[in-house]
């Protein structure tokens, strides 16, 4: 399987939320469910679990429609931050101070790296 890579960094093919719709499956879905919902301190129910990646046409979890990076990047037409002029911007090193493993695939995908 080709690695699906979201505007930030995130890796969708590994999310479970992914998988989840990729396979179909009800149990990884229940198990994401549980984990948010605590992880997140909301209600996160087994069918919101679903998603075709964050860039791509289709399902997603409802935090995608409303994440600022991933609207960022669907207005400049981009497939991630790393193609941005303005790579790394303070929105996303916000967010990268939290996941610091995305902002390492970014960083080795940004045009200076090649």
């Amino acid at each position: 399987m080709d690695r699906i890579i979201a505007a930030c960094g995130l890796i969708c093919s590994e999310c479970p939320a992914y998988l989840a719709h990729l396979n179909d499956d009800d149990e990884l879905r229940l198990k994401a469910s549980r984990e948010w919902s605590e992880m997140y301190g909301a209600e996160i129910p087994p069918e919101a679990i679903n998603c075709s990646g964050c860039m791509e046409e289709g399902i997603k979890i409802s935090h995608c429609d409303e994440c600022n990076i991933r609207n960022c990047a669907l207005l400049k037409h981009i497939s991630n931050c790393s193609e941005c002029v303005l790579y790394p911007c303070e929105m996303v090193e916000k967010f990268h101070q939290n996941v610091p493993d995305a902002k390492k695939l970014l960083d080795g995908l940004a045009p200076d790296n090649f």
